[in-house]
């Protein structure tokens, strides 16, 4: 009865970590967003979750997740809108929708010999850095609006774009740091493929008039 009183916690403070971003509004603007000033990049993928206890992570297949990544990077500054999807039977909603939606801007400036990062976001603000082909990417923000009570307050994002193949890899840790220590949560791994616009030659699907 312990531990399923204990995943019901921590199910209800992760999943609202994650719907924090229903009290986001995406900047507003009186123009639509285009493909003609920006790279426009689309990911599409899927989240796999693991909750720390006992000392190490353990699989939790209800809060795993799909999503999509619409990416506009305008040179050194990017702007994305993430869309989650939580499908397994399983997820209890109780702190919000299977549904949620999050804004992320990055702006990228050169420090010496390295690229840094400022995050501004629906969860946070915070900095992280990158190599100057955006390879390898690494942010930390800090949530806001969450409860002292929570058992995290930090957010961690670990990116490898492995372009040649059309893959992001990326690690999302969610943690409680006190100081400069740093008590786990749950950590959540991602992997996503790349899509760009593209023309077709002809139509790419067709209806199967030989199925029933």
């Amino acid at each position: 009865m312990k531990q399923l009183f204990y995943f019901a916690v921590v199910a209800f403070f992760f999943l609202f970590a994650c719907s924090s971003s229903q009290k986001m509004v995406i900047p507003l603007s009186r123009d639509l967003p285009s493909v003609d000033d920006n790279y426009s990049i689309v990911w599409v993928g899927k989240g796999e979750s693991f909750i720390y206890q006992n000392g190490e992570y353990q699989r939790d297949k209800t809060n795993d997740y799909s999503f999509e990544v619409v990416q506009r990077r305008y040179g050194n500054a990017w702007k994305s809108v993430k869309n989650m999807h939580r499908i397994h039977p399983d997820y209890n909603g109780k702190a919000g929708p299977r549904e949620q939606t999050m804004f992320f801007a990055i702006d990228f400036a050169k420090e010496q010999s390295q690229i840094i990062s400022k995050i501004n976001s629906s969860l946070g603000n915070g900095n992280g850095a990158s190599d100057s082909e955006f390879r390898e990417q690494q942010m930390q923000i800090a949530v806001e609006g969450i409860s002292s009570m929570a058992p995290y307050n930090t957010i961690r994002i670990s990116q490898h774009y492995q372009y040649e193949k059309g893959i992001l890899l990326e690690t999302v840790e969610l943690f409680k740091l006190k100081g400069e220590e740093e008590i786990p949560f749950v950590r959540i791994e991602e992997k996503a493929i790349i899509f760009r616009p593209t023309t077709l030659e002809k139509a790419p699907t067709e209806f199967d008039f030989n199925q029933p």
